[in-house]
């Protein structure tokens, strides 16, 4: 019997895109985008944070901080000083409950000074996931929409959670 527990390979990424649901829809260059242990997010939206956010001890006292959207210009880049934003990315997960997922910083972004902090991607979640973007380099940063700023990487599950994600993230969209 083969193992199911591990990193899923380019091949086992490719079925599981071309399944019902897809794995992860909404590529924007599905070629440039598949890698040998993982898949290419890309940016759809960045915005900067103008409020205070809050977590509590239980969910009823989680309070999400405002933002404030940034707009691109007219050739698809934002300028970013120093400092922390909130970027979506384009495309959309759907995670089987025998798979979770990890995205990791492409390698570009820190050589530029800019660093990407994200969550676990849990069996079950279905939705367009977000990430911090700090950027630490003090003469700021260029990004442009759709450009490739984290690796997501699949790991199949020894066995499928009786139950996938059913937080309040589930489903998000941009």
């Amino acid at each position: 019997m083969p193992e199911r527990d591990g990193v899923l390979s380019r091949e086992q990424l490719a079925a599981l895109l071309a399944s019902d649901p897809p794995l992860v829809r909404d590529l924007p260059a599905l070629e440039e985008q598949l890698q040998p242990h993982g898949i290419d997010l890309t940016v759809a939206a960045v915005a900067r944070f103008t409020g205070i956010g809050q977590i509590g001890a239980h969910d009823a006292e989680r309070r999400l901080p405002m933002f404030e959207p940034l707009e691109p210009d007219a050739e698809g880049w934002w300028e970013l000083p120093p400092g922390p934003y909130l970027l979506r990315f384009s495309e959309t997960v759907s995670l089987p409950r025998d798979c979770m997922a990890y995205a990791r910083p492409r390698s570009s972004l820190l050589r530029c000074g800019v660093a990407l902090h994200t969550a676990v991607w849990d069996a079950g979640y279905s939705g367009q996931g977000v990430a911090l973007l700090v950027v630490y380099n003090p003469a700021g940063f260029r990004l442009q929409r759709r450009a490739r700023v984290a690796q997501l990487v699949f790991h199949r599950l020894e066995q499928p959670v009786t139950e996938g994600y059913r937080g309040i993230y589930h489903g998000e969209r941009g």
